[in-house]
Parts: C-alpha cells; structure tokens; sequence
C-alpha cells in the first residue's frame, strides 16, 4: 500500500460506521489495511490472519457489512471463507498481487483491488461493492 496517497484522501461517507472483516496474512498490510477502514469511519469487527481462524470468524460474527479479503492465506485460497460470507449476504472485496487474473473466475463478480493499494483505490472499491447490494 502507498503511504503518499494516504494524505488528503477523504473518507469515503457512505463507509461511516459500517462494520468490516478483513483478511491478511501479512502482518504490516493487514495494520495498514485497518487503519485505512479505521480511517474511513468503519468498524473494524474482526481480522484473521489466518485461514482456519478466518473461516470461523465469516461463521461467527454477529454482523459484518462487508468485507476485504486477501486471495492468499498462508499458502490457502481464501474462497471457502468467500462462500461464508456470500451466503451471508456479505459484499466482498478481493485484495491480490495479481490483480484480476489472481481471482477465480466465479468471483470476478466482486470487487478486485490490485496490492499494493492506495486508500483511494480500496476506498472506491469498497463503496462500489457495498452499493452494489443496496
């Protein structure tokens, strides 16, 4: 994620107090990641770092609104995690390396954002994949 875009950005208003799960493995983007919700007035409900701990999370927490998840956990495809969530009614953001082409095709439905990110791209994700369900 780059820092230098982080200044000025303005929080996306439609984010203000929604509830968000996120997914990251790393452990320095995953801190990023949280403060750019933070940031962006959501609350941060839940963050796995790890796959199985991610599945039980998707199952168990009492309300997310959206969520932003790593492709790659530890070696694991995240999809299982995915299904959870979709079931759920849960919009979904992918974050991945390879951009589009690092995302099974049945998902290309979501939003796709490319690490590393700026606040403004996932911002604008996110908004996309939230109204996309309103």
């Amino acid at each position: 994620m780059q820092a230098d875009d982080q200044e000025g950005v303005t929080a996306p208003k439609a984010l203000t107090g929604l509830k968000v799960f996120a997914v990251e493995d790393e452990s320095l983007v995953a801190m990023q990641l949280e403060d750019m919700l933070y940031d962006f007035g959501c609350e941060v409900v839940g963050v796995a770092m790890r796959f199985n701990r991610a599945l039980e999370m998707a199952a168990a927490l009492p309300q997310i609104d959206f969520a932003v998840l790593d492709v790659n956990i530890g070696g694991d495809k995240v999809y299982p995690v995915a299904e959870r969530l979709r079931a759920r009614g849960v919009p979904i953001v992918f974050a991945t390396g390879y951009g589009r082409t690092g995302v099974d095709a049945e998902w290309h439905g979501c939003q796709i954002v490319q690490k590393p990110y700026t606040a403004k791209e996932l911002g604008r994700h996110i908004v996309a994949a939230v109204s996309a369900t309103r």
